[in-house]
């Protein structure tokens, strides 16, 4: 029986060095990323390197001397920098999905990028906002937590089985100002005009959580990136429209596919007036949006969006770009 294509299964292989299993990165992905990195080797090597772990304490339940309590336990953490309550698990005695603190709704397992778009969106206390694709909730909660469990978050998800586990995450961590709805995040443009921030963290092809995820390249495809890029493109429009004059929408992906990412910001560029904002990150280190792929240019704000390579900070890869609707 012949084995399917190598641009169609991640193919895993072992490294007798350590009796790990690591996976082999499809040809057409290195041709197609190899051409943008001058890092190139490196940014294999890491994608192939096990991710660390890390936690964010929800400051909705507890406050950072929960740190000292777990260090009392045996555990070693060390500060996300662009995160003051977001912390690397780099020693722990227990599953981090198994503990006291864990089942309390203490802190949130959550990958240290993704902290970032609910950083970047600045949620005020008081506010209206949506949360477009929100399951299972490590977003959600965030905002919740830099509203002060204020304002009102609409956290939608069109998938019945995922709305279970944001329910689920959303009451252990203590989340009181969210109201849930299952709607097709498209439906929302009907809304204009009414919301003051929006959260557009896309479904996506999920290449940056290789190192989490090994399987993510399984039906890794360019033909995906493109039908998914033409969902994000339908989403992000609905979101644009349903946000304030003056209102800022952040929209992120797991993905370093530019059709995903850089495009989708080019096209609302060209069908709806808003700008790019730089977003400032202390302590992160990110490469500004591609202007130019496979032919095609993008609008020169493009390049204010942040490229979040794993190479760079150790961590997931992640876009983000931080955009204001004007007046």
């Amino acid at each position: 029986m012949k084995g399917k294509p190598e641009t169609r299964v991640q193919k895993l292989a072992e490294n007798p060095g350590r009796g790990v299993m690591k996976p082999v990165i499809p040809r057409i992905f290195r041709e197609r990323y190899g051409k943008l990195l001058s890092d190139k080797r490196k940014f294999y090597l890491y994608c192939q390197k096990p991710l660390r772990k890390s936690i964010r304490i929800n400051l909705l339940k507890s406050d950072l001397g929960l740190v000292e309590r777990l260090e009392e336990k045996g555990w070693k953490l060390r500060q996300v920098p662009w995160c003051r309550n977001g912390f690397w698990v780099e020693k722990r005695e227990e599953l981090l999905g198994n503990t006291p603190e864990h089942f309390l709704g203490l802190y949130y397992v959550q990958e240290a990028v993704s902290m970032l778009p609910p950083l970047l969106l600045k949620p005020k206390p008081g506010e209206l906002v949506l949360d477009v694709a929100a399951a299972p909730g490590s977003k959600t909660s965030q905002l919740a937590e830099i509203m002060k469990n204020r304002g009102c978050i609409v956290a939608n998800d069109p998938s019945v089985a995922r709305l279970k586990a944001l329910r689920a995450n959303l009451q252990r961590l203590g989340v009181m100002n969210t109201v849930i709805t299952r709607m097709d995040g498209k439906e929302f443009g009907r809304l204009k005009n009414r919301f003051d921030r929006v959260l557009l963290d896309a479904p996506c092809s999920a290449e940056g959580v290789i190192r989490k995820e090994w399987n993510a390249l399984a039906d890794w495809s360019v033909q995906k990136i493109q039908r998914l890029s033409r969902l994000q493109k339908k989403l992000i429009l609905a979101a644009a429209d349903s946000l304030k004059p003056g209102g800022v929408l952040v929209y992120s992906t797991c993905t370093f596919a530019p059709e995903e990412n850089e495009e989708v910001i080019d096209f609302l560029l060209k069908k709806r007036d808003f700008k790019v904002e730089k977003p400032r990150v202390p302590g992160l280190k990110s490469r500004p949006g591609l202007t130019e792929w496979q032919g095609k240019d993008f609008e020169s704000q493009v390049k204010r969006c942040i490229r979040i390579w794993p190479q760079d900070n150790d961590t997931e890869g992640f876009f983000i770009a931080r955009l204001r609707k004007n007046d």
